[in-house]
């Protein structure tokens, strides 16, 4: 601070002087005229037509050797002096110097507010004018006149924001001279070593201190060891130097950013731009505040969502962002969800790095991590099974487990203590649910969600129906092993995603058989409906797939595409552009389907109408029949809960003999028969449940036989 002290004891020298002259110069000073400055008087007038055109004010009586003082000077290095640093950085000259002098006084003592109203001669002007600088830092009318290119756009001053010109409030239309000097915060938190972000960044911005070392994240040692030596290079050298980190896990990547700061030894101003204004007029000049900012404080700029600006609308303001990012000979991270889309900017050579999903070791590491950190203790396989199935970010894995954790003591709250609580009392499916709930928002308003009910014992299957259904749960359960610690992923060039087919009519299981699986794999399950998303115009069914496929890409789902036949009929030939696009419609969901890693279920009645085409490439094919007599006992007995009062006999034999119904049938008919024994009596008789059959009937069509009905009864 001491050059700084230096410097506005220069300052005061130079206004000292100047008082002097205007003493003169105003016959007497204020005293002498109580309503100076605010009115013009006839000796005013008279004193203003004899002044030299351009003379500045405070020149004509003052000594060369006094003169001299009015250029303020600094000493020392940029590393002892931030005046000496913002004229390396800036390029600066005594004159700009001398300007920013007396542009801070004012903010560090009021006192000059009123020694500058006072030189200016009006009692409203508190802050120094482009004129009152002029006057006081020019010798001669040539140099006054010289120096106004120092209040240019172009200027060093003005271009890199260090003053503001504010025009005359009072003045419609003022001249240069008439606009007041207002230093930029940056440029005065600067000056006094003040390190606090400033106000204008505060509600999109927040600086760290780095303490992520990097050499504990579970990333590859080319960005955990070799970026950091380059960035280190180029900070040293003061080249710049420009890296895009993409992918949808942002905490990995500002962690990784946190780590290079940390190797630099320098805090780490974070930057997210979810948060910045939307005023396009904004944009630019807010950015131009973040990179003084930065260079100011000396900090590693991290700007994180980028993706935010680069929105059609945006295009414009993107441009100009970029351009000013060129323009600086610093190290800056950009941060967003997509790669890198080179535009026409000046910004050139940027290092574009992937943070793609998080694998299963990585998943692995961060669910071990802040497991450990709440003392929850899971065996290996629980803790493989959550790495596995669950594709979350880190962020999402270290929420999920404190979701978890404060859902079970919420749950305990009437039986124990908060703290008492033990953390072996969150078992893995807590887990599973908190982490479900973190990953499937986006999904949820474009599918229906499907909360299963059913578990294996609910269905009635032949024996390899059922077989294949738990192969299919195997095969997600084991996919990890197979294909990544066997080596399969080497072998295969598609997807590591499984694709099933359930065909039959409607009633036989298809649904619930995917319920069961969601159950058993504690996933959640989605049902979209083909029918709604193909779309008669061309290009519009692709993008309704498109974003389903982007969503559930996040969600850690089980996707169930109902009528399958509506989009995967089989491909007509190619009589026009409808057609060309209606099969283009079809192979664009099958790669979409393949590239999904998760497990998608399709469903049709119509098996015989699906192009082979498209069922050689499904890994489970399972046709769901009507069930048989056997079969349909078997669902008598399961179609009623064991809570439900029925009559001792029901004639599970005789209904499942004489009545071929399909599962959802004999399930509907139970449900109504109940409705119909709660109003009348206690308990279901059989007479409620031949009821319920013949309003089954009446929705189908079918007409009940009056032999068979009595037999029953």
């Amino acid at each position: 601070m001491d050059d700084l002290i230096h410097f506005l004891h220069q300052l005061d020298q130079c206004l000292e002087t100047a008082v002097k002259t205007a003493q003169t110069l105003f016959a007497g000073g204020i005293d002498a005229d109580p309503y100076r400055g605010i009115q013009i008087g006839e000796q005013e007038v008279e004193r203003l037509l004899k002044q030299t055109p351009s003379e500045p004010l405070f020149s004509s009586s003052v000594s060369p050797s006094v003169q001299n003082n009015l250029h303020l000077e600094v000493s020392g290095t940029a590393e002892t002096s931030k005046f000496v640093w913002l004229q390396e950085q800036f390029g600066l000259d005594s004159f700009d110097l001398g300007v920013l002098a007396i542009a801070l006084a004012p903010e560090l003592d009021r006192r000059y507010e009123r020694l500058y109203a006072y030189l200016q001669d009006d009692v409203r002007a508190k802050r120094p004018t482009v004129d009152l600088s002029l006057n006081l830092l020019s010798g001669s009318a040539l140099e006054k006149l010289e120096h106004r290119v120092h209040f240019s756009p172009d200027s060093s001053l003005i271009h890199h924001g260090l003053i503001q010109l504010i025009p005359d409030p009072y003045q419609s239309l003022p001249s240069l001279l008439a606009h007041s000097i207002k230093l930029d915060p940056l440029v005065v938190n600067l000056l006094l070593e003040q390190h606090s972000l400033d106000n204008r960044l505060s509600h999109f911005c927040k600086i760290i201190t780095p303490k992520q070392n990097g050499k504990n994240l579970p990333l590859a040692d080319k960005i955990k060891h070799t970026l950091p030596k380059l960035v280190q290079h180029h900070w040293d050298a003061q080249t710049p130097l420009t890296l895009y980190f993409h992918g949808s896990d942002q905490s990995i990547k500002q962690d990784v950013g946190e780590a290079i700061a940390l190797v630099l030894n320098v805090p780490l101003l974070i930057a997210n731009l979810n948060n910045i204004s939307d005023v396009k007029s904004e944009l630019v000049s807010t950015f131009s505040i973040l990179i003084r900012e930065a260079k100011f404080q000396n900090v590693l700029l991290y700007i994180d969502k980028l993706e935010r600006l680069q929105q059609p609308d945006h295009e414009n303001q993107y441009q100009d962002i970029l351009n000013l990012l060129a323009t600086q000979n610093r190290v800056v991270i950009l941060s967003g969800s997509t790669a890198w889309k080179n535009i026409n900017t000046q910004l050139q050579g940027v290092v574009n790095l992937s943070f793609p999903m998080l694998d299963v070791e990585q998943r692995h590491h961060f669910w071990q991590k802040h497991l450990e950190a709440a003392h929850i203790n899971l065996d290996n396989d629980d803790l493989m099974d959550l790495s596995d199935r669950l594709r979350l970010t880190s962020d999402q894995i270290a929420n999920a487990v404190a979701i978890a954790t404060n859902q079970q003591q919420w749950q305990n709250l009437a039986k124990e203590e908060v703290s008492a609580l033990s953390s072996e009392s969150i078992q893995v499916s807590h887990l599973f649910n908190a982490a479900r709930s973190l990953s499937s928002q986006n999904l949820k308003s474009l599918s229906q969600q499907i909360h299963p009910k059913y578990v294996w014992d609910d269905i009635v299957l032949a024996n390899h129906q059922e077989a294949q259904l738990r192969e299919i749960c195997d095969q997600i359960k084991y996919q990890n092993l197979v294909w990544n610690t066997w080596g399969f992923n080497k072998k295969q060039s598609l997807g590591k995603g499984l694709n099933v087919l359930f065909s039959g009519i409607s009633g036989t299981g298809k649904t619930m058989s995917a319920e069961i699986i969601a159950q058993e794999l504690q996933l959640d399950l989605y049902k979209i409906d083909l029918s709604q998303i193909v779309n008669k115009y061309i290009g519009e069914t692709e993008k309704n797939l498109n974003q389903i496929f982007t969503a559930a890409a996040d969600a850690n789902a089980i996707l169930l595409f109902d009528e399958a036949d509506a989009l995967f009929g089989k491909r007509s030939n190619v009589k026009d552009a409808h057609d060309r696009y209606a099969n283009l419609e079809v192979s664009y969901l099958l790669q979409k389907m393949e590239e999904y890693e998760g497990l998608a279920i399709l469903t049709t009645n119509l098996r015989n109408n699906m192009d082979e085409a498209f069922t050689r490439r499904l890994q489970f094919i399972i046709d769901f029949s009507l069930p048989n007599e056997k079969q349909r006992h078997q669902i008598w007995q399961k179609a009623f809960p064991k809570d439900t009062p029925c009559e001792d006999d029901l004639g599970f034999s005789f209904l499942a003999h004489n009545f071929e119904l399909t599962g959802a049938n004999i399930r509907s008919i139970a449900l109504r028969s109940a409705f119909f024994a709660v109003k009348e009596s206690s308990i279901v008789e059989r007479r409620h449940v031949i009821q319920a059959i013949r309003r089954e009937y009446q929705k189908t069509g079918k007409i009940l036989k009056d032999n068979i009905e009595n037999g029953y009864l």
